[in-house]
C-alpha cells in the first residue's frame, strides 16, 4: 500500500539520537552513528519524530510500504521493558475513508482542533486586543504600607518598582491570534514555549518587551504550529523573529514550526533562537 512513512537522510543526519527519543513507537535505531527506520511496520507516518532533528534529515513522504502494525510494535515495546501504545490505530485505519472504518488517527486529531478552533471563535475571552505600555518598565511604590511595599519589592528584585506586563496584545496563544491583526505589522515577533515564563524570571524585561508575543507548546498542543505562522508571516511586515524555547528536546517543535512557517510563506526574516535552562539561565543563543 501507498502511505506516509519516514525517510532518513543519512548525509544530513549527525546521530544526535533526538528523533529516536521522540518515536513512540521505538520504530527508529541508531545504527553506526545514523539514525535508521527498523522495520516500515513500526512507523505510524505522522511525523512525532520531525521536530526533534536539528539538521533537517527527517522527512514524512508518500512510498510503498507494509501497513503500520500496532500489535507488532507493542509486542517490541513490551519486548522492550516499555509500555504499550494505545492509539487504536492499525492497517485498517490507514484506508478508513475508503472502507468505511475508523479514521485514522491523524485525522482524529484534526477533527478535534478544527472543533476547538469553532468552539473558540466566539469566546470574548479570545476578542483580539492591543494593549498600549508605557516607556518606564515599573511603577514607583512609595508611599504604600510597609507590607504591601515588600510585596512588591519582592516582585520587583528589591527596587522598590512594581515590574509592568510587556503583553503587547490579546490573546497570545499561537492557536488563537488572527493572522491578520493589525499589531503583526511592523513588528518584531516572540514565539515563546509556555514553559519559558516560568523558568527564566525576568522574560518580559528580556524578551517580551518591544515585541509581540505568542506561545505554545509542542508537546502539549496537537496542532502544527506552522500553518499559523506561515500566515502570519505571508499577511504582515514582520522585521524579526525571536524563538524562546526551553533546553528539554520537545521544545524542538517551536524551531522547526518558525523553519517551516519561513519557507511556506517564502519569507525569510532574521530570526534567532534562545535556549532557557530548567534553572532559569540562557544557555544557548543562535543567530
Amino acid at each position: 500500500m501507498v502511505r506516509k512513512i519516514v525517510k532518513i537522510n543519512e548525509e544530513k543526519c549527525n546521530g544526535c539520537g533526538l528523533c529516536i527519543n521522540a518515536c513512540h513507537e521505538e520504530a527508529l535505531v541508531l545504527e553506526n552513528g545514523k539514525a535508521k527506520l527498523v522495520s516500515d511496520i513500526y512507523c505510524d507516518g505522522l511525523g512525532d519524530c520531525l521536530p526533534e532533528c536539528p539538521t533537517g534529515a527527517i522527512e514524512i513522504i508518500e512510498r510503498e510500504a507494509e501497513a503500520y502494525d500496532e500489535e507488532a510494535v507493542n509486542r517490541r515495546l513490551l519486548e522492550m521493558g516499555r509500555p504499550p501504545v494505545q492509539t487504536g490505530q492499525d492497517s485498517r485505519e490507514q484506508d478508513g475513508h475508503e472502507t468505511g472504518g475508523p479514521v485514522s488517527r491523524a485525522s482524529q486529531r484534526h477533527d478535534s482542533h478544527c472543533h476547538t478552533l469553532h468552539a473558540s471563535s466566539g469566546c470574548p475571552g479570545s476578542r483580539m486586543r492591543s494593549l498600549s505600555r508605557s516607556a518606564v518598565s515599573g511603577t514607583d511604590t512609595a508611599g504604600r504600607d510597609d507590607a504591601r511595599h515588600e510585596a512588591v519589592d519582592s516582585l520587583g528584585g528589591g527596587t522598590g518598582m512594581k515590574q509592568e506586563s510587556q503583553l503587547m496584545q490579546w490573546p497570545c496563544q499561537i492557536r488563537l491570534v488572527p493572522p491578520n491583526a493589525p499589531y503583526f505589522n511592523n513588528a518584531h515577533l516572540l514565539v515563546a514555549a509556555d514553559c519559558t515564563a516560568y523558568a527564566y524570571a525576568s522574560v518580559h524585561r528580556d524578551f517580551m518587551k518591544g515585541r509581540i508575543t505568542v506561545i505554545g507548546c509542542p508537546k502539549l498542543d496537537d496542532t502544527d504550529y506552522s500553518e499559523k505562522l506561515a500566515a502570519i508571516l505571508a499577511n504582515n511586515n514582520i522585521l524579526s523573529i525571536t524563538v524562546l524555547r526551553m533546553e528539554v528536546p520537545c521544545c524542538g517543535g517551536l524551531v522547526h514550526a518558525v523553519r517551516n512557517a519561513m519557507l511556506t510563506s517564502g519569507k525569510i526574516i532574521p530570526w534567532n533562537v534562545v535556549t532557557i535552562s530548567i534553572d532559569g539561565d540562557v544557555v544557548r543563543q543562535d543567530a
